[in-house]
């Protein structure tokens, strides 16, 4: 006897009584796709853009420590600016509604992505230019937070049960395929125009071409979620609150602390991998700029291209298994390579080979991560806890330089970072055996979701 289907099953069923049909699943899940995209290429933009043009926001005279603690500040400002937009805009997406919220996030991220790509610099205005920067960078991080607090539940609601393993991991594998996008444009761009010195071509004006690239991407998704995408059907938006974030925090406190131990783990190595590796490659192995992009290139085209692998292996182990065996990855194979790549005294090839493993083994908690978060919440503060639970753990890894500066004199400085790799591991293996088995969850059935008090 065949059981009848749950609703998020219906709803990926062409023609079923249940649900609406197959194009409106499909249009969800590019725009979730398309929006995680947009997000991700945004956020990584100053570390891979601005890094061979800092002298055009700070000034000649600054020490080398100096200029490492604002680099970070530009980046660490964004982070810290999502935890806000998760919280702000995760309330309307579960009051209102996920698709005009992130009408309002991707138009907020659209305009200060363009407004930084016109921004005067550092003999125009002094340290005001840098000062700018990373203020516009925190109001970046606010609405960045938002849309994805808002893109990413919905496409999770109109997924089928059994791919939502595989939908997950394609959408968060344009993380690090953004981060290569990023890589291969400013390796052209570093081609055509060469940054020797603050008056040089890129410095002046080429770094701000990837912004207004940014800027037309949020246009192109605004108007994609404006004509395609719908709100889920009514039967998946799950009881109302007029207060989400005050119940996810009364009510389900262990669900947000188990994720917070998860995400502080993924974070802290997201953090070594994408802000961290590129200045230890320059300074420790001594690549040049396009060595070090390249490089960074490779290892985030293999952290992309493995996300739909550990989406499926997800579907097939569960949830749980998955994250406490690749946080155990994390910890031998991601700290492993980092600290034999950076001891190896090897040159551009070396970081190249080295730099696969780095990419597989030290980002792919993210492949299943969109899936696991949702099935985590009920569907009435989704979107509230799915954002914060994300983002809220991003505000103690974003702080990793002034971390990092307390191995100074204990180990040295290119070794530090593997220190915290293996943290990370522990850290999201931790996590995963904390939290329940998530993959049988049904969006539109709250009962089915284990362990949330």
């Amino acid at each position: 006897m065949s059981t009848p289907p749950t609703a998020a099953e219906a709803a990926a069923r062409p023609g079923t009584p249940h649900g609406p049909d197959m194009t409106k699943v499909r249009a969800a899940v590019r725009g979730g796709t398309l929006a995680y995209f947009v997000d991700q290429f945004d956020i990584y933009l100053p570390i891979v853009v601005l890094a061979p043009a800092t002298a055009y926001f700070q000034a000649a005279n600054l020490g080398a420590s100096t200029t490492a603690v604002l680099a970070s500040l530009v980046f660490a400002s964004t982070l810290i600016g999502r935890p806000l937009g998760a919280i702000v805009f995760g309330h309307f997406a579960d009051t209102v509604g996920r698709k005009r919220t992130t009408l309002v996030a991707v138009g907020g991220f659209g305009t200060i992505t363009l407004l930084t790509a016109c921004l005067p610099g550092h003999e125009t205005i002094g340290m005001w230019s840098v000062g700018t920067l990373i203020a516009l960078r925190f109001v970046d991080g606010i609405f960045l937070g938002g849309e994805y607090t808002t893109a990413v539940p919905l496409a999770m609601e109109w997924s089928p049960k059994h791919k939502r393993g595989l939908y997950a991991s394609i959408i968060t594998s344009t993380s690090p395929a953004a981060y290569a996008v990023i890589a291969a444009i400013t390796l052209l761009m570093l081609q055509l125009l060469p940054a020797a010195g603050l008056h040089s071509a890129y410095v002046q004006w080429g770094w701000r071409i990837p912004f207004f690239v940014g800027a037309l991407l949020a246009a192109v998704l605004f108007r994609y979620y404006l004509k395609q995408v719908h709100e889920p059907p009514a039967q998946l938006t799950g009881e109302k609150h007029k207060l989400p974030f005050v119940r996810l925090v009364k009510k389900y406190p262990r669900a947000l602390g188990q994720v917070f131990v998860l995400m502080t783990g993924t974070w802290l190595a997201t953090n070594m991998e994408a802000a961290v590796t590129p200045a230890q490659l320059k300074v420790h192995l001594d690549l040049s700029s396009k060595e070090v992009t390249m490089t960074m290139l490779v290892i985030n085209a293999s952290a992309a291209l493995s996300y739909p692998l550990f989406g499926l292996l997800s579907q097939r182990i569960g949830r749980r298994r998955f994250y406490i065996g690749y946080g155990l990855a994390v910890l031998v194979f991601g700290s492993g390579s980092y600290l034999l790549l950076m001891t190896s005294n090897g040159g551009f090839g070396t970081a190249l080979g080295f730099g696969v493993l780095i990419g597989v083994f030290t980002v792919g908690t993210f492949g299943p991560i969109a899936a696991y978060l949702t099935e985590r919440f009920p569907a009435g503060i989704r979107s509230t806890g799915y954002g914060v639970g994300y983002s809220l753990a991003l505000i103690a890894p974003a702080f990793y330089q002034f971390y990092l500066q307390r191995f100074d004199g204990v180990v040295p400085a290119h070794v530090a970072p593997a220190i915290l790799l293996a943290l990370a591991g522990v850290l999201i293996s931790l996590g995963g055996f904390l939290g329940p088995e998530t993959k049988d969850v049904d969006m539109a059935d709250d009962s089915t979701i284990p362990a949330l008090s």
